[in-house]
């Protein structure tokens, strides 16, 4: 871990405040390790009462507008806002770095774009990209926004995409199971599914006695709603790495959806956002004699 003074002082301090033992033996033991190298700038290590007592504040506030039954999700991804107008938001940005006009203008030649030069000021933009190449910065001003559902393992992958704001709740096994291909395809999906169901059954009765403790027992397919946040910019990103056929299925498959859906409000932005292995096609449709 690569860390610099000020964040790990406030790992430090959230460590300290986790309602989990491990989590505040662990910074005691961490801080020990670290408190002789810069004393000076690692100071404020113990937990303050916002750290211990906002989220359980918050939980208990929101008891009060819990459903009357169970609100499963409808399904895996959501697209559940995007920025209005993308398309021409992402025109204006290009326009204004370009230019030496203010955002009013841009904004307004933008608006005023019929599709052909939108399309035409887009290709301008994509015109020499590569797979490797990151997009440019101004497609940073239109974001999309997501409530999914996703299994621990999908999980554990989707947060390393850290240029993104992903804020989730704990595991639930109300919210079912991902049953991984392999599984099916040797035809062990009822096998598979009993070891869930006992899993959940030791989950409840853990949660009883130590409900913070049940999680521990839970798998990498039980599954978690996560509400993820991202740009553009990003959102290439993303597709270029879990799009891809090497990336694993189960991401791909949520990356997949994702870009689908992001497509249809912003149709001229996400031009080239693909996996890397379908780059080269797209490159060839788009620009047909590059």
């Amino acid at each position: 871990m690569t860390i610099n003074a000020r964040n790990l002082e406030l790992m430090l301090r959230r460590l300290a405040a986790s309602p989990l033992a491990e989590a505040r033996l662990y910074s005691e033991k961490l801080y020990a390790a670290t408190r002789d190298i810069a004393p000076s700038l690692i100071r404020y290590t113990q937990a303050t009462d916002y750290d211990l007592l906002t989220r359980r504040n918050l939980r208990e506030f929101c008891k009060t507008y819990a459903p009357e039954k169970k609100n499963l999700p409808p399904e895996g991804v959501r697209l559940l806002w995007s920025t209005p107008d993308a398309d021409t938001k992402a025109l204006a940005a290009l326009l204004f770095a370009s230019s030496v006009w203010n955002y009013d203008h841009c904004l307004k030649q933008a608006k005023r774009m019929d599709l052909r030069d939108a399309k035409a000021l887009f290709k301008t933009v994509f015109e020499n990209i590569q797979a490797y190449d990151a997009v440019l910065r101004e497609l940073e001003n239109v974001d999309l926004q997501f409530e999914l559902t996703v299994s621990a393992s999908c999980f554990a992958q989707l947060k390393r995409h850290r240029m993104s704001t992903i804020i989730s709740q704990d595991y639930d096994p109300a919210l079912g199971v991902t049953v991984p291909p392999a599984i099916r395809a040797i035809g062990k999906q009822k096998e598979f599914k009993e070891i869930m169901r006992r899993t959940n059954d030791a989950y409840f009765q853990i949660q009883k006695k130590l409900p913070l403790a049940a999680v521990y027992v839970l798998t990498n397919a039980h599954r978690k709603r996560v509400l993820m946040k991202l740009n553009a910019r990003e959102l290439y990103h993303l597709s270029r790495m879990r799009v891809d056929a090497h990336a694993q299925w189960d991401i791909r498959k949520l990356s997949e959806k994702m870009l689908k859906q992001s497509s249809k409000v912003m149709p001229l932005t996400l031009t080239m956002a693909c996996g890397k292995d379908g780059f080269p096609a797209l490159r060839h449709k788009i620009f047909p004699r590059k």
